[in-house]
């Protein structure tokens, strides 16, 4: 399971963090902006998301992450990537104000690629 592999890198706080830089773009501008609003880097943030999930995630979000993964040209950074918008989903949830939820593009997105 690529998910796994995942997990055991990108807990780490450096390997998040240069993960998190390879998949770049708003993605990754946003999620640094949601760590900066929590006082954390990026790298920290994403490390602790994944650990979250490690010890957390229902079975069908570890598919999820599989899913996501399948016929990527870059699985570990788009199964990260997945984990990722759960995670920040999960903290809006756990009463971070509305406005701070991810941006339509990225819910739409990964369920896009998770579900379809």
């Amino acid at each position: 399971m690529i998910v796994r592999e995942i997990v055991h890198t990108c807990s780490n706080v450096h390997v998040a963090r240069a993960a998190l830089a390879s998949i770049g773009g708003d993605f990754a501008r946003y999620f640094a902006a949601k760590a900066s609003s929590r006082n954390l880097p990026a790298g920290v943030l994403a490390a602790e998301i994944v650990k979250d999930f490690a010890h957390s995630a229902a079975e069908e979000e570890w598919d999820g992450v599989d899913e996501a993964a399948r016929c990527s040209d870059q699985p570990i950074l788009s199964g990260l990537r997945y984990i990722l918008v759960q995670g920040l989903r999960d903290l809006t949830m756990s009463g971070e104000k509305a406005e701070g939820a991810p941006p339509a593009w990225i819910c739409a997105a990964e369920l896009a690629g998770a579900r379809g």
